[in-house]
């Protein structure tokens, strides 16, 4: 690819992704399609495109995953879609003693409110796990590969997927939110969650300062504690609120993963991960100083 193809399609790749949320969000309304479907295709086309961008427009040509990662990062993938149903189902069966009997908003308003909401309740859910040494032992296993790529964005505790996500959605449902709504952040947070772990070389300038990019999340997992902030996932306008926005153009992390890789188990020992939040508390790989 030449250079000047390279640099459009470096500051084209981000609009495309977002364009391709609202026309999904808005066909998906319309005609009143099912959103479990919905969701679970658009999410599989997400990645699709993103890895195909990972070799087309790479940030680091060392951070493309080998089979045996590709592998891995599936099983990872298989048991954080069952966490995500899990904590969908717990959620539910709690809201239908616990919910408003009507949404509290229209659509229009609904939708922007929701995501600030939910974006708030995700970043406070994941800046304690960061200073909590329990919570950061079923954190941790995201952050146990040394790269950063959109297979490995599923590298999850199934129970970490359970609590992150559980927070988010009985926060939305308890507000009273509309399934509609509710559908519309999922489908820009799926696009979000996975769109910033690609190990692609996208640019979307003072964006940054609104809404998370690769360009930021990659601090967020390196291993100099000093720099790896932001905690939100899909907007940073709570960093800047809460003093965790450590990004400027250029920055780059100085390595990514944990600052103490013996504190976990390699992403291979699926079982080790699993049973390591339960094992004796040694040393954890604290992440507070962040």
């Amino acid at each position: 690819m030449g250079s000047y193809s390279r640099s459009v399609l470096c500051r084209v790749a981000y609009p495309i992704l977002l364009a391709a949320v609202g026309g999904v969000v808005m066909a998906a309304l319309h005609w009143r399609w099912d959103p479990g479907e919905v969701s679970f295709l658009f999410l599989i086309g997400t990645i699709g495109y993103l890895a195909v961008l990972e070799r087309v427009i790479p940030y680091e040509r060392t951070w493309h995953p080998s089979r045996t990662e590709w592998g891995w990062y599936a099983v990872y993938f298989v048991l954080s879609m069952i966490g995500g149903a899990l904590a969908q189902l717990l959620v539910s069966a709690a809201l239908d003693r616990m919910a408003p009997p009507a949404p509290m908003f229209a659509l229009w308003a609904e939708i922007p409110l929701a995501l600030l909401l939910g974006s708030l309740a995700g970043y406070l859910v994941h800046r304690l796990e960061h200073t909590s040494s329990w919570l950061w032992r079923l954190h941790g296993v995201h952050h146990v590969p040394d790269k950063v790529n959109v297979g490995n964005n599923g590298v999850n505790h199934v129970f970490d997927i359970v609590l992150a996500q559980g927070v988010v959605q009985a926060a939305l449902a308890l507000v009273g939110f509309s399934r509609e709504s509710v559908f519309a952040v999922g489908i820009f947070v799926v696009a979000q969650g996975y769109f910033i772990h690609a190990n692609v070389d996208v640019r979307v300038g003072r964006l940054n300062h609104v809404f998370a990019s690769p360009e930021v999340h990659r601090l967020h997992h390196s291993t100099e504690l000093s720099e790896a902030g932001h905690f939100g996932s899909d907007l940073t306008i709570w960093d800047h609120l809460f003093g965790s926005f450590t990004w400027h153009p250029g920055r780059r992390p100085a390595a990514v993963g944990l600052h103490d890789p013996g504190s976990f188990p390699r992403t291979g020992a699926v079982v080790a991960t699993l049973l390591h939040p339960w094992r004796g508390v040694a040393k954890t790989g604290d992440r507070s100083a962040a």
